[in-house]
């Protein structure tokens, strides 16, 4: 039986979410698409004609019924669900400047229920889709978790959230051979990173300082994806895994 997907978070070409989605695909699964609005909608629908997206669904993580909507319509197409992977963050572009300190109680609600909540509301909607043969969950996270990164400030704290989140939706999840991972990627040129001062510098940094002296580029996230959600994975579970060039051991 071909395994199904569902990716949340394509914005365009440039998405680690999309590099995720090719790599599922070659790997031989039917692929589910999402778009938060209409102006996302004229992004992704051509890049799912690319790949014979089955399904392509409005899915805004602040608006329950669509989360609903879209999960209802995934079982009624497919039946069940094998893979579902989050990528999805937001941060007010004004909460990246100055000092953390600064960050405003609503801003940094936003950023955490966006952003990491997001992954537990999803898995939820996903769990009863995964519960006869297990599944496999993935998020995107950056080392921004556990270390300070200029600029990065709230996300940060977002992303340490997010982490935590993976390792207790594993125990939750385990029992039913559900796995759920993480991902942490180096710095590498997306829509997100866009919103990130200085992010230029930062690439150019990590190149020159990092082990492997180099930065990653968006297959290499859809190549360690497509390993967590086949059968070589599957005892993998809880885990940040990073695809950094070495940059998260110095």
């Amino acid at each position: 039986m071909t395994q199904k997907a569902l990716i949340v978070g394509v914005a365009n070409e440039r998405s680690l979410a999309w590099s995720i989605a090719k790599h599922l695909k070659k790997s031989g699964f039917d692929i589910a698409l999402t778009y938060q609005n209409e102006a996302l909608e004229k992004r992704v629908k051509p890049l799912a004609q690319e790949i014979g997206a089955d399904l392509v669904l409005p899915l805004d993580v602040s608006n329950e019924s669509q989360v609903t909507a879209a999960f209802e319509t995934i079982q009624k197409k497919w039946g069940n669900l094998d893979t579902l992977v989050h990528s999805i963050a937001f941060a007010n572009r004004d909460d990246l400047e100055g000092r953390f300190i600064e960050t405003p109680r609503e801003g940094f609600r936003m950023a955490l229920d966006i952003s990491a909540y997001s992954l537990v509301q999803l898995a939820r909607a996903a769990e009863p889709l995964m519960k006869t043969n297990g599944g496999s969950i993935l998020t995107l996270s950056y080392v921004g978790a556990t270390r300070v990164i200029p600029h990065y400030n709230v996300m940060g704290v977002a992303k340490a959230a997010l982490e935590a989140c993976v390792r207790y939706l594993a125990y939750d999840l385990g029992p039913q051979k559900i796995r759920v991972n993480a991902i942490s990627a180096g710095p590498v040129k997306t829509l997100a990173a866009a919103g990130i001062r200085d992010f230029r510098t930062m690439l150019s940094q990590d190149a020159e300082t990092n082990p492997l002296r180099e930065n990653i580029e968006q297959d290499d996230v859809g190549a360690l994806a497509a390993f967590l959600c086949s059968p070589a994975g599957k005892h993998m579970t809880g885990s940040t895994l990073f695809v950094d060039s070495g940059a998260h051991i110095l």
